[in-house]
């Protein structure tokens, strides 16, 4: 219930009327049945306007942290993730990527749409990043279609560290559904959820026109650690 709220009552309409979202390809969208939605991740924002111009309810794969933090604004953020649906997931340790592929096939097979960023966190620097390979797992197995989705902008109103968004326009782009069925029951050949994810992250590349980056966006945030200032050092040509 209180997801509605907020989507049709409290958030949605303050989140259209702030950043006036351009949307494209509305209609790729299944208007009933399982499906994924797989998006570029630039901004925090994400988490909240593609869910507030989708007509259907749809459930984020949301890193643990969210419901983890301490004191009141810990118990806050929580909270609010919780009302909305959103499953938290644990990123750390072996089982991590198969917890996460369970509780995605859990909102699949009620017939649900379930959103994932592929590349597994956001973006510091606004490139695309080599997308990790459970979304492809998920799809196969599930047998249901992946629709790709470009966030435009939402980098530019809200990076990495910035709390308060900038208001300006955004667009939000899907793209025409994937399918994958001819990949049916080879969920666990490696060089087969590497050509789905490859597919996808293409598809998505086609949307928003970023730099790509064959690399996994974590590694690279790993080896680019922000300096004492908080900037990131310029990247080599």
């Amino acid at each position: 219930m209180f997801y509605y709220v907020l989507k049709y009552v409290v958030l949605g309409p303050l989140l259209r009327l702030f950043f006036r979202p351009v949307i494209k390809g509305m209609e790729h969208i299944p208007a009933d049945g399982a499906a994924i939605i797989a998006g570029n991740h630039l901004s925090f924002s994400d988490h909240f306007l593609m869910p507030a111009i989708i007509k259907r309810r749809i459930t984020f794969l949301a890193k643990a942290e969210y419901f983890t933090g301490p004191g009141v604004k810990g118990r806050l953020t929580a909270a609010f993730f919780h009302s909305i649906g959103q499953i938290p997931v644990d990123r750390s340790g072996k089982e991590a990527g198969q917890a996460a592929i369970r509780e995605g096939l859990g909102v699949l097979s009620r017939g649900e749409l379930l959103g994932i960023y592929p590349e597994g966190t956001r973006s510091h620097d606004g490139r695309l990043y080599k997308g990790k390979v459970g979304v492809a797992v998920m799809a196969i197995r599930a047998q249901v279609p992946v629709v790709p989705c470009a966030m435009v902008g939402t980098f530019e109103i809200q990076p990495p560290g910035k709390v308060v968004p900038r208001i300006k326009q955004v667009t939000i782009r899907f793209g025409e559904p994937l399918d994958f069925s001819r990949y049916a029951g080879l969920e666990n050949e490696k060089a087969a959820i590497r050509a789905v994810t490859d597919e996808i992250m293409y598809a998505i590349l086609g949307l928003s026109g970023q730099e790509y980056v064959d690399e996994y966006a974590a590694k690279v945030k790993a080896a680019e650690q922000p300096d004492s200032a908080g900037k990131f050092p310029k990247r080599r040509r």
